[in-house]
């Protein structure tokens, strides 16, 4: 019995090492940032659309300003999924790829929502 709880101690002492060894503050990041700036209009007459709001993987947002020119910081560099919606707009969904350390520039249109 001694000999079976003394394995069992090791077992947990293996299992916890390497669980502590996986959170460690020094492994590098997954991803690279970047910085996501642009601006939006409207897609017929191309004039900029002040107050729509840019959603980035649902989490980060920014408004676009008189210009229709929005920037938002820290994207995490890959795939990202992002929404553009204003008053009067059909909402835009789409996705695209940011390289990390690269600034990344996206310019939208936005189309007038079908009158009901």
């Amino acid at each position: 019995m001694k000999l079976l709880g003394g394995r069992a101690a090791i077992a947990v002492a293996l299992l916890l090492l390497a669980v502590t060894g996986c959170n460690s503050d020094a492994l590098p990041p997954a991803a690279g940032y970047t910085t996501v700036t642009g601006t939006v209009a409207d897609a017929t007459t191309n004039a900029p659309i002040p107050g729509a709001i840019v959603t980035i993987d649902t989490v980060l947002t920014a408004t676009t300003d008189a210009a229709g020119h929005y920037s938002i910081d820290k994207v995490p560099s890959g795939i990202v999924d992002y929404a553009v919606a204003a008053k009067g707009y059909a909402t835009l969904n789409a996705t695209a790829n940011a390289e990390p350390g690269k600034p990344f520039t996206l310019n939208l249109t936005l189309a007038q929502a079908p009158s009901h």
